[in-house]
């Protein structure tokens, strides 16, 4: 597999499970506990990282396709503020966001990493990741976010996604095949067959993102506010790591430290 090196953190291969932490200044997120004031940005990115972070993913705009709209202007400021927290803290830290315009004002920032729910559909976007030499968290779209349903038509959106990749000269990035109800066409029974398939998406020979925190397709299984839904959460994050999951994109950051260390003491002895 090919790794993929973030501000020195290398990702996938022989490298150990990463965790990207999750922090939004979104108040309309699904998940309020996931909401942090800008002003606490950098302590709330710090006990991550303090937790086994290796990463902190910022996000200014929820990308549930249910959440209340917001104008890219508003996303801008919103990220802004909180990348002027944590310029100059050391903390490698990821965009949430699929805006080029966005990007923009992310790039004047200490960040190293994009994260692209579009997954470069916006060639603007792409050459201006390739232009900065940054890594990319990229998840599977043809036409917008999560809009491939089923494994079949998730693997092709991947295969297109690494074409766009090679296109614009992207070379370090992470495969993200995008479980979550992203458009009306995606149900939960499309969510549970990619995360009981997901060894496939290692076809790619590239790391590959767990990303389940906390979704619905959990709640509705068990019946379960996104505030009660850790524990659906971290069995599911052992069955991605069974089947190649890289690094998990978490909001609860010792629990799912907790999950990692034991799967590598039951499965690899170590």
């Amino acid at each position: 597999m090919r790794q993929c090196v973030i501000q020195g953190t290398a990702i996938g291969g022989d490298a150990p499970v990463r965790i990207m932490g999750v922090i939004n200044v979104s108040h309309e997120s699904f998940y309020s506990d996931s909401f942090v004031q800008v002003d606490s940005v950098l302590k709330a990115a710090t006990a991550m990282v303090e937790q086994g972070a290796s990463i902190i993913d910022i996000g200014a705009r929820s990308t549930s396709p249910y959440a209340q709209p917001i104008s890219g202007k508003t996303e801008g400021e919103r990220i802004d503020a909180a990348l002027k927290e944590l310029d100059g803290s050391g903390i490698a830290v990821s965009v949430d966001t699929m805006h080029p315009g966005v990007l923009d004002i992310c790039l004047k920032h200490d960040i190293a990493a994009a994260n692209d729910i579009g997954g470069f559909i916006y060639p603007a976007y792409a050459q201006k990741v390739a232009d900065a030499g940054l890594p990319a968290f990229l998840m599977a779209a043809d036409r917008q976010p999560g809009d491939p349903v089923g494994v079949e038509a998730t693997l092709a959106a991947l295969e297109r996604v690494t074409r766009r990749c090679q296109d614009f000269g992207v070379k370090d990035y992470v495969l993200d095949p995008g479980v979550g109800i992203w458009t009306p066409m995606r149900s939960v029974d499309d969510d549970w067959e990619l995360c009981r398939h997901f060894e496939e998406f290692r076809r790619f020979d590239r790391p590959l993102l767990g990303a389940v925190s906390r979704k619905t397709f959990i709640g509705m299984l068990l019946d379960r506010a996104p505030e009660d839904r850790l524990p659906g959460t971290l069995a599911v994050t052992m069955e991605l790591l069974r089947k190649g999951a890289s690094i998990i994109r978490a909001h609860d950051v010792a629990a799912t430290r907790d999950v990692i260390r034991v799967y590598g003491r039951m499965v690899k002895g170590t």
